[in-house]
């Protein structure tokens, strides 16, 4: 008893003792942020129901901390761990008052991103302070390492320190894998919030860095994806290949040992309609928001779409945010819940390889694909994804003159409808275009900022809740309106077309699921509308990555690997999604098992904006000079030798150059789409 008491007293006073300590108390304060819980209530019932989960995420940072022990400098290393973690639940505790979504290792890889629209979320001087308070930081830690003693330490010690913190690593890799194996923790989150939530911030943090990507399946092998394919897909699964110097299409379908090939003309026929998907920015049904009143409805044209077409909830990858992911798997027809937690594969795989979607196998039938999106190209990583995925064109806010603004500086939806008239009318064949809005985007205002709203709030749970939902519902009203003029023109429109309108994401407002009538915090409202009565009204609800499928599968469209296998699968099935996983496994990480072997597709080479820019004539009057040419924006500046040059914007067909170039180098002088955030040449013209 001595003996232990001794040893006890021994690992207290070496340092270990107080890390527990200090390692218990960094987890409490994280998780009170990450709860928003200032008065401790909801962290101490999560310690008494979870007491195993929130000691193990304690073993998780006292192993981290345990490090410094190696160190001369052991206090300035402790310091510097525990700023790390710190930073982690203040950065996670600020992210959730502005989305609904925790932080993860992930937004790191967005933060150039998340950079460019700071001012949409925080005022200046509150910029203005979080650099202060950084380089305070920074300061901070050069002043303490100058000033940290170097600890004394005997030899001995240094082996005794490093064998106790391997075991201490040891033990923890242990722990995990144990909890894991007993269903303490789990490496899947269905709900990423709620994971943060049920199996503690450090644990799921940590495993949005280690877990990426599509793992590889158990028992994966040429045979087992043949099998897949075979009871669902049969004999049209195979390469597709897309030659657009050719205007065709050559298809090379497996069909037992015989492979055929054909090629079709990319010519318009009478029995494919164009099809429109147009994902809506944070849009849903506001009846559903039980904790408010409203003066009257907002989305009057969309419910009576709802009312008259085929509709029903769908159910998306993303709350509060996350738009990208809900287009991933709309496109595609693959779950991201296949990838990593928090992971948007178009700034992790699609980034480098490619991905067999919507696009390229409209494509293979004599379709055109486009992508509009009212706000920037760049913005995660879109003009790389989208040619990735197959896309022909891509009309990001570069390429849109005289774009009206709401409040908050996000682009009005209104432009879209002149947008995808000018790609619909950009062909002879049918075209393929998806739509990204993004008028109805956080952050909501907590004071009011429309002076006259159509639409008010007579009740909501609090003041500023009532200027944040009145913000919100007078932009969906506007988008509602957008809505009614776009399928009126396109009632008008000539040619047979279908439009598939749903909301990307519930809007973050800090829903909680008892406030909200829907399904889940994941589910939104879709509804599938026709200027030729396409189909009659089927009511279903589905998931985001099975509406491609379904609508293609409505209109008689059976094309591509994974679409076909939505089409023919039994959604019910237990390997449903393990078989759905597979194929996305073998297409983007595996050995293309699917094409025989090998990828068929390559990067579109796509051309940003359906209007080409060109430059007419350049001219010198008193000494300046001129750009004449065609379809210029606000966004088109003179560029010389990859270099921008000071440039005012005088119309559509005019620039005007605002500083001196040599008259020899007039002649080379180009038209550019600059990014307003990081100022990058998007495009040039030739």
């Amino acid at each position: 008893m001595k003996e232990a008491v001794k040893l006890n007293r021994g690992f207290f006073r070496s340092g270990y003792g107080f890390l527990i300590i200090w390692a218990f108390g960094l987890n409490f304060i994280i998780e009170c942020l990450a709860r928003k819980d200032f008065i401790v209530l909801g962290t101490l019932k999560y310690m008494v129901d979870s007491p195993l989960v929130f000691l193990y995420n304690t073993l998780l940072i006292f192993a981290t901390l345990s490090i410094s022990m190696l160190f001369m400098k052991r206090t300035f290393v402790l310091v510097a761990v525990t700023a790390v973690w710190m930073t982690i639940g203040v950065t996670n505790g600020i992210i959730l008052t502005q989305r609904m979504t925790p932080f993860t290792v992930k937004d790191l890889t967005a933060m150039t991103d998340a950079a460019t629209i700071a001012t949409n979320y925080f005022s200046i001087w509150q910029i203005v302070g979080i650099f202060a308070g950084v380089a305070c930081v920074v300061l901070g830690f050069v002043f303490l390492y100058f000033k940290t003693k170097k600890h004394e330490r005997k030899t001995g010690d240094i082996k005794k320190n490093l064998v106790t913190v391997v075991l201490i690593i040891a033990c923890t890799f242990g722990t995990t894998a144990g909890l894991l194996k007993v269903n303490v923790l789990s490496s899947f989150f269905g709900n990423l919030s709620y994971a943060y939530q049920d199996y503690g911030l450090p644990y799921c943090f940590v495993n949005t860095w280690l877990n990426t990507g599509i793992h590889k399946p158990a028992g994966y092998s040429e045979s087992k994806i043949q099998t897949i394919l075979k009871d669902t897909v049969g004999d049209k699964a195979g390469k597709v290949t897309v030659d657009d110097t050719k205007n065709s299409v050559t298809i090379n379908t497996d069909s037992g040992n015989t492979t055929s090939t054909g090629t079709i003309s990319k010519t318009a026929t009478d029995s494919e309609p164009n099809i429109i998907f147009l994902q809506l920015e944070s849009f849903v049904d506001p009846e559903l928001f039980n904790n408010i009143k409203l003066s009257e409805d907002p989305i009057p044209t969309y419910r009576k779409l709802m009312k008259e077409y085929s509709s029903g909830s769908l159910q998306v990858p993303a709350c509060g945010a996350g738009t990208a992911n809900t287009e991933f798997e709309v496109i595609t027809g693959l779950s991201v819940k296949f990838f990593g937690p928090g992971e948007y594969p178009f700034k992790s795989v699609l980034k480098k390889k490619t991905c067999e979607s919507t696009a390229y196998d409209l494509d293979s039938i004599g379709y055109t694909s486009h992508l509009i999106h009212n706000h920037r190209a760049m913005f995660y990583n879109r003009n790389i994804a989208y040619a990735n995925m197959g896309f022909n064109t891509f009309t990001s806010l570069e390429y849109m003159s005289d774009v009206p603004k709401n409040p908050k500086g996000w682009a009005k939806d209104e432009v879209l409808t002149g947008q995808i008239m000018d790609a619909l009318n950009s062909t002879k064949n049918q075209d393929y275009i998806y739509t990204v809005s993004v008028q109805g985007h956080g952050k909501y205002p907590t004071e009011q900022l429309i002076t006259n709203p159509e639409i008010t709030v007579l009740s909501a749970p609090s003041e500023e809740m009532k200027w944040m939902y009145e913000y919100y519902v007078n932009q969906i009203h506007e988008m509602d309106q957008f809505v009614k003029d776009l399928t009126t023109t396109l009632s008008k429109y000539d040619e047979p077309t279908v439009l598939v309108m749903y909301g990307d994401h519930i809007p973050a407002l800090d829903v909680t699921e008892d406030a909200y009538d829907g399904k889940n915090l994941y589910t939104t409202q879709y509804v599938i509308w026709s200027n030729y009565g396409a189909f009659k009204k089927e009511d279903k609800d589905m998931y985001a990555y099975q509406l491609s499928a379904d609508v293609l599968d409505r209109l008689g469209i059976n094309v591509g690997t994974v679409l076909q296998y939505q089409q023919n699968s039994n959604h019910k099935a237990k390997n449903y999604l393990k078989n759905l996983k597979e194929l996305g496994y073998d297409m983007l990480y595996g050995k293309d098992y699917i094409y025989g072997g090998k990828d068929p597709f390559t990067a579109s080479n796509l051309k940003m904006g359906v209007k080409t820019i060109k430059i007419d004539k350049i001219v010198s009057v008193g000494g300046k000079y001129y750009i004449k040419g065609q379809n210029f924006t606000e966004y088109s500046k003179i560029t010389l030798n990859g270099e921008t040059l000071k440039t005012i914007y005088l119309g559509p067909n005019l620039l005007g150059l605002l500083e001196e170039v040599d008259p020899s180098d007039a002649s080379n002088m180009k038209v550019s789409q600059i990014d307003k955030s990081n100022k990058e040449i998007i495009s040039s013209t030739e």
